[in-house]
């Protein structure tokens, strides 16, 4: 209990005395995580649009594929990114193996699925006669596609929170990508692990809740976006 308590006050201090090093960690987090969240809003948004409102031959597969995406272990995707990007793999000559870019691009692989499963999902959910009224009154296809996204924003940010939620806590893939490295790519789960091998179990705690934080605020401010114009 007593280690708890430490954490906890480990955790205020560094934050009240904004400490470089885990300021800079904890930044390094919000943006790598945060634009691999959005490069999944952008992927997941467009194909799962076009997925839901579309008809094809193996449709039903390719659901079935984006759906077991959703659980894709980050160390599955950790390994398959590292060999895509070693010095030897397809893409290494790009030379992003241990690098802030390297997370992103795991995060992205990640984060991608939910988001995507999500908006099938919500679209899916749509009345089925809702296209047609809409192309009625005048809309074009554009118009429809984005009134659509409209009608199901509600849903559709809970899969970008969701999306967020799963990459901000990931460990596997940004150690595996990232390597860890002091100053350049470590980042707040990556952090505490170490931490926690070391036995300083304070400052991982005072690490987790700093994550924990941050992950409510980024949350909040998500929700508040969402809710603000729910409907009645």
């Amino acid at each position: 209990m007593d280690v708890i308590l430490e954490g906890f006050s480990k955790a205020f201090q560094l934050l009240a005395s904004l400490d470089r090093e885990v300021l800079g960690i904890a930044l390094l987090s919000l943006k790598v995580s945060g634009l691999a969240t959005l490069f999944s809003l952008v992927i997941g948004l467009s194909v799962g649009t076009l997925v839901a409102l579309t008809s094809f031959p193996g449709k039903k597969i390719l659901v079935s594929v984006v759906n077991t995406g959703m659980g894709l272990p980050p160390v599955v995707v950790g390994l398959f990114v590292s060999i895509m990007l070693w010095r030897n793999g397809p893409l290494g000559y790009l030379e992003l193996l241990y690098t802030p870019t390297a997370i992103v691009i795991a995060q992205t692989v990640i984060a991608t699925p939910i988001v995507m499963g999500v908006t099938i999902g919500a679209m899916q959910n749509l009345p089925a006669n809702l296209r047609l009224q809409i192309l009625a009154l005048g809309a074009t296809r554009v118009q429809m596609v984005w009134m659509l996204i409209k009608e199901a924003r509600l849903p559709l940010m809970a899969g970008v929170m969701a999306g967020f939620g799963g990459v901000i806590s990931e460990v596997g893939a940004s150690i595996m990508v990232g390597g860890n490295v002091r100053g350049y790519t470590r980042v707040l789960t990556t952090a505490t692990v170490m931490e926690t091998g070391r036995g300083n179990f304070d400052m991982a705690i005072a690490l987790s809740v700093i994550l924990l934080l941050f992950c409510f605020a980024v949350n909040y401010i998500l929700t508040y976006i969402q809710q603000r114009e729910r409907p009645r």
